[in-house]
Order: structure tokens, then sequence, then C-alpha cells
């Protein structure tokens, strides 16, 4: 049997093969935040696809940190019971499921505009061009309240039977912009040296594990390089890297950070058409995964199983993660397994991703639209 399928243990959970559903949002929740009958239909298909772990899509933590008026909660305990729905119908297929954990700081500022309220970050930026709408900077009391918010919707997590969590540290949100100098300009002791642009991190990472204990399985996503010049480097990700798995983080998922012009220089890479354009983060993951004591997950425009096989004998990774073919082929992976290899027939073109800025629930734009109810 192919490498790909062979059981590995995150922590004392054990996962089946080596494949992860990357975190992706489905814009399926109500406008409660609360599961739907389509998500739960989404998630059983999924399983029984034969994915290993599934990762669910940036659940918020705090209600400044939404960005969507069809995200899931994990901020109140009215949203415990439908998550316990989503769980059981993952569990009764034999496949492990996380939540990751998200609050959109400065990114919420189009939801919230429409609620008339002004989004909040590390810092109050004024000349950046990715960026361009108003944000306020965060107060010390607000910081340790978000914060707060993510140990409190870690234990909602575990209540409802997810087998692990992810703190989503990547592309454009709370974390990522803490981390990034080109976002974080402060002062204080949440600001500067790489440490302190990392305190939020770990603050966070310790208000889970409180609330968790310390054999539940807390991941990471992190970003570990701006998607422009000027923002955070690979040489300051990598350290960031190793210092959140030794502070405990049981798996890290390597991603990109700062997002700067459309798909180019950010996560949602396009013309994946050729062996030469796939894992577009692989270099910065074999760097890690040399570095770390914990596994890594590799993710960016991974669509061959030669490829994928190669890079897990390699010991450039321990898992997999994989996201927009398996929004068209949710089976993709159990047909890897009897044995049909052909490559997704995903072809990146990010009609999906339109499609949820334009509030319709996760599909391929090849398709027909799905219902979130």
């Amino acid at each position: 049997m192919s490498v790909l399928f062979q059981p590995v243990k995150i922590g004392k959970l054990e996962v089946p093969n080596r494949f992860v559903r990357s975190a992706t949002y489905d814009g399926c929740a109500d406008k409660q935040g609360r599961v739907t009958a389509a998500q739960v239909s989404l998630f059983e298909d999924l399983a029984a696809g034969g994915t290993g772990l599934i990762v669910t899509g940036i659940a918020y933590v705090h209600e400044s940190g939404r960005i969507s008026a069809f995200q899931n909660s994990i901020a109140d305990d009215a949203c415990i019971d439908g998550l316990q729905q989503l769980t059981a119908a993952v569990h009764a297929k034999g496949v492990k499921i996380a939540v990751q954990l998200f609050h959109a700081g400065r990114e919420a500022a189009g939801f919230l505009k429409t609620r008339n309220q002004v989004a909040a970050g590390p810092s109050a930026v004024e000349d950046d061009p990715y960026f361009k709408k108003k944000c306020t900077s965060l107060t010390q009391n607000e910081i340790e309240e978000i914060a707060t918010a993510f140990g409190t919707a870690a234990k909602r997590a575990r209540a409802a039977g997810f087998d692990a969590v992810q703190l989503h540290a990547a592309h454009a949100y709370l974390p990522a912009q803490f981390l990034s100098p080109w976002s974080n300009r402060r002062q204080d002791k949440w600001g500067g040296s790489l440490e302190n642009r990392l305190r939020f991190h770990k603050t966070v990472y310790e208000q889970m594990r409180a609330a968790v204990g310390k054999d539940y399985p807390v991941l990471v996503k992190l970003g570990v390089r701006d998607g422009f010049e000027g923002g955070l480097g690979f040489d300051e990700g990598r350290r960031a890297a190793q210092m959140l798995a030794g502070w405990g983080f049981d798996a890290l998922e390597i991603s990109s950070g700062l997002r700067g012009g459309k798909y180019r220089e950010t996560e949602f890479k396009t013309g994946i058409n050729s062996p030469g354009r796939e894992a577009y983060f692989r270099d910065w993951c074999r760097q890690i995964k040399q570095e770390v004591d914990v596994p890594v997950m590799m993710v960016g425009g991974l669509r061959s199983p030669g490829i994928m096989e190669e890079i897990i004998n390699n010991g450039e990774a321990d898992f997999i993660a994989i996201s927009r073919p398996l929004i068209r082929e949710p089976d993709l992976i159990v047909n890897w397994k009897s044995g049909d290899f052909r490559n997704p027939s995903c072809i990146s073109c990010n009609k999906c991703l339109e499609a949820l800025y334009q509030a319709q629930p996760l599909h391929c734009a090849a398709q027909k639209t799905q219902s979130r109810v």
C-alpha cells in the first residue's frame, strides 16, 4: 500500500492516513453561525471520501473577528449542539475532525461595517496598499479578551466532540497581522521584536492549552512569509515555526502570511497545470520539517499522487493537506486508495473562491450551486 495510506499520529491522536482536508470556508452556516443540514451533508461526503483528518473552516471565536454572515460561530455555548451533529457525522465514517479557530482582526472591516462597527488589528496602518479599509488599533484589554476567547472556544470544541483544534495563524488574519512587521507597528510588548510579535500567539496557545488539557491536540496553520516584499520574511517565519513547536503546538501546517496582489501573492495561486507548479510551499515546509519535532502538514497546490508520495518518502512533510480538489471531488482520496491514481480534475481557477465572495455556499464552478439548508 502507498505510504500515503499509512496511519500517523498527532500526539496521541491516530489519523488513518496522510491526507488532511485543509480548512476551507464553506459559507453554509446560518446567520446565527449555527450548523446547517447542508454543512452536515458536506462533511459526511468528505468523510466518506476517505480524507484522514478534516479541518473545518474559520469558526470565529469572538464577534469582533467575524468576517461573514454565513460563517460558523464557536463564540458561545449555543453552538455546541450543532457542532456535535457535525462531529458525529464525520466520526460515523471513521474519520477524524478538527475545528479551525479564527479571528479576522482588521480583515473583519467589511462585515463589521454592515453593523456600523469598526474592525481592529494590531496597528492602524494608513500606508498599506493591500488593505485600505478603516481599522483601529487593539487595546491591551481587547487583546487579552480575544486571547481568552480562543481558550473558551477550544473548550467548546472539545465538548462538541472535535478530535483537535487548529489555530488559524496564516493568511491575512489576526495572528498573522501580529506576526508581520508590516501590519504590527506597535511600540508596546505586543510589537517590535519577533518574540514580542509572537506574544499574541503564545498567549492564545496558553489559553487553549489550559482549556483542553495537555493531551488534546492543538494544531496551528502558520504563515511563514508574507506574499509581498517588505513584510514578514521567511527567516523570521522559520524561527516562528520553531518557537511554536517548542511551546507545545502538536502539528504545524505551513502556509503564507499577509496577502499581496490578487492570487499571485496569496495562498490562492492559480494555473497549477504542471508538476513544476505544484507544492508551491514545498521549500518552506522542507526546511521547517528539518527543524521541528512535531508533525508538519504541507499545503499549497498539491495535485499529483506521485509528488505527494515523494514528499512523504523524502521526509519533507508528514501530511498532505488539500483543499480545492476536494470541493469538486470529495471522493478523491478513496478513489486513490482503490488504485485510481488519476490527478484531480480541479483546474485551480478560483471560481469557487469568487462565488464565496458573492455569498454563495462552497461549490465547484462547474457544478450546480448548492443550498445552505
